[in-house]
């Protein structure tokens, strides 16, 4: 287990703050035990609980060019055919996965291929399952054209309390199957537009695994 890139800084200077709380406490209150106890807990739960969001296991990804692996942790909270405007503009099989604060907030590839296309959307900080967040939040669009000229398209959402999204791709990068592509910052959602005919592999409430978790299967060009 290691911690994310995107976690390093705010974590030094939480360390470095949460200890500057503790000492001034032992100053103000120098013979109140209790309350030095109280905010030396505090302090070790709260410092846990942000060391564990930023938490970034090492996986082996599961490679198949027909599965289309989870590209989150978390669970799956919308299956549906919808119409895709922004850049299909025709019928899409949707399978929307939302990241809760406790879950890993690695986003990975489902499958591997060419980035064609990448756009980032400003927005609102709607709560992540909000059937209005998928295109009016604060949002990244990627499509993976895979090897067998299939597109996957997959939307980055921030959420209510993430509103930090990082996408490290983009247009020409190659991806492989379970490479990370991007990080949310607290909790949010990701949203995979497959081909009408996809062999949807998971329903809702589902727990998924990014990188493991088959989420569907493509049929052939």
């Amino acid at each position: 287990m290691t911690i994310h890139k995107e976690g390093r800084t705010i974590l030094f200077i939480l360390l470095i703050l949460l200890f500057g709380i503790n000492l001034l406490i032992y100053w103000l209150a120098p013979g109140n035990a209790l309350l030095q106890n109280g905010i030396i807990a505090v302090s070790i739960v709260l410092y846990l609980l942000i060391l564990q969001f930023f938490r970034s296991p090492k996986i082996k990804p599961i490679i198949n060019d027909k599965h289309i692996i989870a590209p989150a942790d978390g669970k799956v909270v919308v299956i549906e055919n919808t119409t895709e405007a922004e850049y299909f503009n025709d019928r899409r099989k949707q399978i929307s996965i939302f990241m809760s604060p406790v879950n890993v907030h690695v986003n990975r590839s489902p499958v591997a291929g060419v980035v064609k296309f990448f756009k980032y959307h400003a927005g609102k900080y709607l709560v992540a399952w909000h059937p209005k967040s998928s295109t009016e939040n604060e949002r990244t669009t990627l499509v993976v054209e895979t090897n067998d000229g299939l597109e996957v398209m997959l939307r980055q959402i921030a959420g209510a309390v993430a509103r930090r999204i990082k996408c490290y791709v983009k247009e020409g990068d190659r991806l492989a199957q379970g490479g990370e592509f991007g990080f949310i910052k607290f909790g949010s959602r990701v949203d995979v537009f497959l081909p009408i005919d996809a062999e949807i592999k998971v329903k809702v409430n589902d727990k998924t695994t990014a990188g493991k978790t088959v989420i569907a299967v493509l049929k052939s060009v």
